[in-house]
C-alpha cells in the first residue's frame, strides 16, 4: 500500500538507512531524466503549453510586465505573430481606443472602401427600417453629410426607384433612404466628395471601433504601420497602456504561445531577472513562487529543457500521468516504470523517507525542487495505478492513519465538519442493501419509461450507474476536513491533503 508519509518524520543516524540515500536519490534523477526525455521530444508542444499556464499564475507589478513586453515589442526581428495577437487582444478588449486612434486619420480608410462592394455594403448600408432616423455606423454618417453638405454631394447619390429623392422629401420620409443605391452612392464619393472622408460624420462613425471586425488582417498591418515604420506616438501609448492594464495571466496565456522557442527563452530570460533565487517559507500552496525561483536560476540559459520537465512535475502531473500511459508498451515507459517501482521500494518505510529529508535540506533550492516534485510525482502515479475502487481507497486512508467517514452526498459540511448525511464506516453497511435495492427499482422504472426515447436522453441513467459504482467520504487529518470522492472512472477530489506539520503531500 503506497504510503503518504503525512506523520511527523523520526530523525535518526541509522548507517544503514543512510547509505539508503545514495541509491534513492540517483533513481530520482535517472527518472528525472527519463520523464524529460518524455515531455522534450515526444510531447515538447504540449509541455510548453503547460509551462505558459503556469507561468500565467505568477504575480508581478504593471510597471514589471510592460517593461518585459515592451522589450519584446521592440526587439528585431520583429515578432509577427506576436504582434498580430497583441492587437487582436487589444481590438477584442478596446476597440474604442483604437477606434478613435483611427477617428483621428479617418481619410486614411478612403483607400479601405476603394473598389471593395463586401466592404462597402456592410459598412454603409445600415439604415433605419422602421421611418426613423436611427441609422447605424456608416449609413448614418453618410445619412448625416448628406444633409450637412447636400449643396455639394446630393446630386452624387444614386436611386435605385425612377427618379431621385429631395432633401426635403427624405427630411420627412427618412425611410426612403433604404432606396439609395449604397455601392454606386459610395463610388461616387470616392470619386467626387474627398471631403466626406475627412469629414466629422465619417469620424464619429469609426470611433466605436466596429470598423475593425471588418476585415482586421488589414487593421492588423495598418496599425503595424503606425507602430514600426510611422512611429506614431499615440499608437505606441495605446499599446503601453493595454500592456499595463491587462491582467499578466491573460497577456501570458494568449501571447506565448506565439513566440518561437527563442524568443520564449528571452521572455523568461527577462522574467526571471524580477525574482530571487531563494525561497523565505517553503508553502507549497503557492507553485508560483516555486516557479519565480526556477526561472531566476534560468535567466541564462539557452534550453528550456529542464524547465519543461520541472514544470511538468510540479504542475501538470494528471497530464504527465496520461502521457506515461499513453507510453505504456513502449520501452521508454517501461523502463520510466521500472524506475518508478524502485523508488517506492526503496521508500517503504518513515525512516527512509525522513534521510531523504535530510539530505534535502543541504541542497541548493532548485535541487530541491526537483527532487521533491518528482517525490511527489512518483506517489502521485502509484496511487492512480493502485487505487482503482472504493475499497482500495479506504485501505489507504486506514494504513496512512487517516480518519474518514462514508457520505452519501455532496451536502455542505455541518459546523462539526461533517455532512448532516453523512456516516460512519460500520453504520453505513446496515444501509447498502436497502440502498442499491431502492437504486435498482429506479433504474427499471426508468428504463421502461425511457424506452421508447431518443438515445440522447440516456445521461440520467448513465449518472445512476456511475453513482452506484462510486463513493464519497470525509476524511479528517490533524483537524482538517475535506470531501474526496472516487469512482471506478477516474478519482475526483475535491480537496487534497493539506496542512501538515512538515510539509505537504499532494
Amino acid at each position: 500500500m503506497v504510503n503518504l508519509f503525512l506523520s511527523e518524520p523520526k530523525w535518526n543516524d541509522d548507517a544503514q538507512k543512510s547509505s539508503n540515500i545514495n541509491v534513492i536519490l540517483p533513481l530520482l534523477n535517472k527518472l528525472g531524466s527519463q520523464i524529460q526525455s518524455l515531455v522534450t521530444h515526444g510531447a515538447r508542444s504540449e509541455a510548453r503549453l503547460w509551462l505558459c499556464s503556469a507561468l500565467s499564475t505568477i504575480s508581478i507589478s504593471p510597471s514589471k510586465q510592460l517593461n518585459i513586453f515592451m522589450k519584446l515589442l521592440r526587439s528585431k526581428p520583429r515578432k509577427m505573430q506576436f504582434l498580430s495577437q497583441v492587437l487582436t487582444m487589444m481590438f477584442e478588449k478596446r476597440p474604442r481606443k483604437l477606434g478613435f486612434l483611427l477617428a483621428k486619420r479617418s481619410y486614411i480608410l478612403e483607400k479601405f472602401f476603394e473598389g471593395n462592394q463586401k466592404r462597402i455594403l456592410e459598412w454603409f448600408s445600415e439604415f433605419a427600417y422602421d421611418g426613423g432616423s436611427d441609422h447605424k455606423r456608416g449609413a448614418k454618417a453618410l445619412a448625416q453629410f448628406a444633409f450637412a453638405n447636400r449643396d455639394i454631394c446630393w446630386e452624387e447619390l444614386e436611386w435605385r426607384g425612377k427618379h431621385g429623392q429631395s432633401p426635403a422629401v427624405v427630411a420627412t420620409k427618412p425611410h426612403y433612404l433604404l432606396d439609395l443605391d449604397v455601392e454606386r452612392t459610395i463610388q461616387n464619393f470616392l470619386d467626387n466628395v474627398p471631403e466626406f472622408w475627412s469629414s466629422n460624420e465619417f469620424a464619429e462613425s469609426l470611433k466605436d471601433g466596429q470598423i475593425l471586425f471588418l476585415d482586421t488582417k488589414f487593421f492588423i498591418d495598418l496599425f503595424i504601420r503606425f507602430m514600426y515604420e510611422e512611429d506614431m506616438y499615440d499608437v505606441w501609448d495605446a499599446v503601453e497602456e493595454f500592456l499595463r492594464e491587462e491582467s499578466f495571466s491573460s497577456l501570458t496565456q494568449h501571447l506565448l504561445i506565439t513566440l518561437e522557442e527563442r524568443d520564449l527563452c528571452r521572455f523568461l530570460e527577462l522574467l526571471g531577472n524580477y525574482f530571487e533565487p531563494g525561497i523565505e517559507s517553503w508553502d507549497s500552496g503557492d507553485s508560483s513562487r516555486w516557479l519565480g525561483v526556477l526561472l531566476s536560476r534560468y535567466v541564462d540559459t539557452e534550453s528550456i529543457d529542464e524547465l519543461l520537465l520541472l514544470s511538468s512535475i510540479i504542475n501538470q502531473g494528471r497530464q504527465l500521468l496520461r502521457l506515461v500511459r499513453d507510453e505504456n508498451g513502449n520501452d521508454e515507459g517501461e523502463l520510466l516504470k521500472e524506475t518508478m517501482a524502485e523508488i517506492c521500494r526503496g521508500l517503504e518505510n518513515e525512516s527512509s523517507f525522513s534521510v531523504i529529508l535530510r539530505e534535502l535540506s543541504k541542497m541548493k533550492h532548485i535541487q530541491v525542487i526537483k527532487l521533491l516534485g518528482l517525490l511527489s510525482w512518483t506517489i502521485h502515479f502509484r496511487l492512480s495505478e493502485e487505487c482503482q475502487t472504493p475499497d482500495s481507497w479506504e485501505l489507504l486512508f486506514r494504513e496512512n492513519g487517516i480518519e474518514f467517514r462514508r457520505s452519501s452526498d455532496h451536502s455542505l459540511l455541518s459546523y462539526n465538519g461533517f455532512s448532516e448525511e453523512s456516516e460512519s464506516d460500520s453504520d453505513s453497511r446496515s444501509r447498502v442493501s436497502k440502498k442499491r435495492h431502492k437504486r435498482e427499482k429506479k433504474k427499471r422504472k426508468k428504463k421502461k419509461k425511457r424506452a421508447f426515447d431518443d438515445d440522447d436522453d440516456r445521461g440520467d441513467d448513465e449518472l445512476l450507474d456511475l453513482h452506484s459504482i462510486s463513493r464519497s467520504w470525509l476524511l479528517s487529518t490533524d483537524g482538517f476536513s475535506a470531501t474526496w470522492t472516487s469512482g471506478f472512472t477516474g478519482i475526483h477530489r475535491k480537496v487534497l491533503f493539506v496542512d501538515m506539520d512538515e510539509g505537504v503531500i499532494s
